[in-house]
């Protein structure tokens, strides 16, 4: 029903359509941009995922890691096609590949009013980590 493989720079286009305007998804102009998620892609090969339907990207999920740890970014299926186990098949596609590459533990980062989102991620196994806050700074306003 679904084909998954890895995404490629050509998928770009898709997968930012698929994730603008989708709730619980926050995309930044400069490093979600099809500069930005090259780079991202280049940096981590073959660890990121679309699921296709038809010729058409239904599902993706970017995947990374900095040699301790991994990270998904943006995994979001089509409305039409939730519910049927394809975030599942995609977050463990991007679990596996990580495992690959010498990775033992993951995170993601979930919008504070994303509930739907932490349903999905408690079903699927992950724990959220109440004594975790992330903070951030800018050190470049020009990639920020």
């Amino acid at each position: 029903m679904f084909d998954l493989r890895p995404m490629t720079v050509d998928d770009l286009p898709a997968c930012l359509s698929l994730w603008t305007g989708m709730p619980g998804i926050t995309l930044f102009p400069a490093t979600d941009s099809i500069e930005g998620l090259t780079r991202y892609l280049n940096r981590n090969p073959s660890l990121s995922v679309v699921a296709m339907r038809e010729g058409a990207v239904v599902g993706a999920a970017l995947a990374g890691h900095d040699a301790r740890r991994g990270y998904l970014h943006h995994v979001a299926v089509a409305a039409e096609h939730r519910r049927k186990g394809l975030g599942r098949t995609m977050v463990e596609w991007c679990l596996t590949a990580l495992t690959r590459a010498g990775i033992g533990r993951c995170h993601i980062f979930v919008d504070a009013g994303n509930d739907e989102g932490k349903v999905f991620w408690r079903r699927v196994g992950w724990e959220e980590r109440p004594g975790v806050h992330v903070m951030s700074v800018t050190t470049d306003p020009e990639r920020a």
